[in-house]
């Protein structure tokens, strides 16, 4: 069993034994991919275009700022992550990247994707992006998620903002409809994340994170997820109610809502982590197919 006493001489001092798939690991994958493609909509639907090259250095720049970003995540909570099973195998704390290489590494990244995004688009959308790292890193990571239950709700913003910042690309500007984007994806985070700290409740516990569920329980917490949830379909329902968005947007997400909900109440009246790991798992797959919905009724119907 993993000793609670986390001691700084755990961490390796050098990277000598790091691959490629270390460093790639250090960049949240599986995080990047749902934030670049949420970057990907924003400048889809908004109502100019990129040229092409242009497009792929934002998508560059967003992929950079969200890694470099995760690589600062890691760094900063490689004590914790050395106490819970679901995180102990990632590079710090095994010993296999060290932590002065990656702040080296993710500052880089950071740095590198403002760069590029300035030059590619414009300052506002720069600007944009630095704030989502720093807010991801500084406000969140360092600031809330040790030292409030609120902690994801109010860091979930940092997730959030890539549509908006993928609109502000193309356009120089925030509009309604970009802001609806952030709020979706805000209102998204909470559940979504708490559903999996209901299964590791007493990894957050050990690790002293004030996770929803280790401080009110898991019946307040599934009270929690279902509020959101509800906020979560009314917002989804703004687009076709204030913009020009189809039947086929609106079935889609009616579907989705539909399953969502299925999902929730089967969690608030059930006790088995089976049923927080399913609307764990569906909550991934409907912002994909949510976000997808927006991007294939605007071409048909724009």
């Amino acid at each position: 069993m993993t000793s609670l006493l986390v001691s700084p001489n755990q961490f390796s001092t050098h990277s000598t034994q790091a691959t490629v798939k270390d460093f790639i690991t250090l960049l949240k994958p599986g995080v990047m991919a749902l934030v670049v493609f949420s970057g990907w909509v924003g400048m889809f639907l908004a109502p100019n275009h990129l040229h092409p090259f242009l497009q792929n250095a934002v998508l560059i720049a967003i992929a950079l700022a969200s890694g470099g970003a995760g690589a600062l995540n890691m760094w900063y909570d490689r004590d914790i992550d050395l106490l819970m099973r679901r995180t102990q195998d990632r590079p710090i704390p095994a010993g296999l990247i060290s932590p002065q290489d990656a702040f080296i590494f993710g500052i880089l990244l950071i740095v590198f994707s403002v760069l590029i995004m300035g030059f590619a688009t414009n300052y506002m959308a720069a600007f944009w992006l630095a704030f989502s790292a720093f807010f991801y890193v500084v406000i969140y990571t360092i600031g809330l998620k040790r030292a409030t239950v609120h902690n994801i709700v109010i860091g979930g913003a940092a997730g959030a903002l890539p549509p908006l910042i993928g609109w502000v690309a193309v356009t120089g500007e925030i509009s309604l409809e970009a802001f609806l984007l952030f709020l979706l994806i805000f209102l998204w985070t909470p559940p979504h994340f708490w559903a999996l700290a209901l299964t590791k409740a007493e990894e957050y516990k050990r690790a002293n994170i004030p996770m929803l569920p280790t401080i009110a329980g898991p019946q307040a917490t599934k009270k929690q997820i279902l509020i959101y949830s509800f906020l979560l379909i009314i917002a989804s329902y703004s687009f076709p109610y204030l913009f020009n968005y189809g039947w086929l947007y609106g079935t889609i997400v009616t579907i989705l809502n539909l399953v969502w909900l299925f999902f929730a109440l089967k969690l608030y009246f059930n006790n088995h982590n089976s049923e927080a790991m399913r609307l764990f798992g569906f909550s991934i797959l409907y912002l994909f197919l949510l976000l997808g919905a927006l991007v294939v009724d605007y071409g048909v119907y724009r």
